[in-house]
């Protein structure tokens, strides 16, 4: 046995049973590929509910935290676009440091598309009163037509019903600004000797007692002229943006002076 065993050896150190343990054990190799799939596929059968459940989980604390971080990114947004409107009105407001102002947040508009006003989240009980004039960062945007305790109606100056007293520079040549229904602003009543262009500034001019003077409205975007008008009228592009008005700055210590008494009426014939 001895000297059998010795012989095995021998012969499979040299290579001859090579073919015979191939045949041998294909079979078996066979088999155990078989019965390691069938154990892979069972341990994956098993395994697979939990993985899933553990992946949806793991998905939905992903979108919850994204959607959190998109909630923050847009609070940032409006934050930061607050923080620019508040410091161009801080800017305004040392500007012209004789007047005060009362801020004010933009709540509603009038859905008339006849009429041009804004309502603010500020009223009586801060102060403001009928005829105070409004204005942002940029220029002139109305002023106050009604009042309650906690909000005001303020008519911007787009309203076909408005007129200002302006000024043009550099000319100095005075003016009637108008509103209309279409919320262009018109410019009339310019005296014919005056030459004046588009890129001239408007600003009030404080004629009239209803608005401070020197505060910017627009620029002068063309000029029409004839020979025989006693006057010229112009066309002009105001530097407030109205459609996207959110904070606003009322002129607190202004007092508007009622003239009307003092215009002269045509008598009765």
């Amino acid at each position: 046995m001895f000297l059998v065993a010795i012989g095995v050896v021998v012969l499979a150190l040299g290579g001859f049973l090579t073919p015979l343990s191939r045949v041998a054990l294909s079979p078996v190799i066979t088999l155990q590929t078989w019965v390691s799939g069938r154990v892979q596929a069972i341990q994956v059968f098993l395994t697979n509910p939990r993985d899933v459940a553990v992946l949806t989980q793991e998905n939905a604390a992903f979108e919850a935290e994204l959607a959190h971080l998109r909630t923050q990114i847009i609070e940032l947004q409006q934050q930061l676009g607050e923080y620019r409107i508040l410091s161009a009105l801080l800017d305004f407001a040392r500007a012209y440091p004789e007047y005060q102002y009362v801020g004010a947040s933009v709540i509603g508009r009038d859905p008339s598309p006849f009429l041009k006003y804004i309502h603010i989240n500020r009223g009586s009980d801060d102060g403001l009163r009928r005829g105070m004039p409004v204005v942002t960062q940029q220029g002139l945007v109305g002023r106050i037509s009604q009042v309650t305790a906690s909000a005001a109606l303020v008519q911007l100056i787009t309203d076909p019903s408005v007129t200002v007293n302006v000024r043009l520079e550099p000319t100095r040549a005075e003016a009637i600004l108008s509103g209309s229904i279409t919320a262009d602003i018109g410019l009339d009543m310019i005296p014919q000797d005056i030459t004046i262009g588009p890129g001239d500034l408007v600003l009030t001019s404080g004629l009239g007692g209803n608005y401070p003077p020197n505060i910017l409205i627009g620029q002068v975007t063309g000029v029409r002229s004839q020979d025989y008008d006693l006057f010229q009228s112009a066309s002009m592009q105001p530097v407030v943006d109205f459609t996207n008005l959110e904070i606003v700055l009322v002129i607190a210590n202004f007092q508007p002076i009622d003239i009307s008494p003092l215009v002269p009426t045509p008598s009765a014939p």
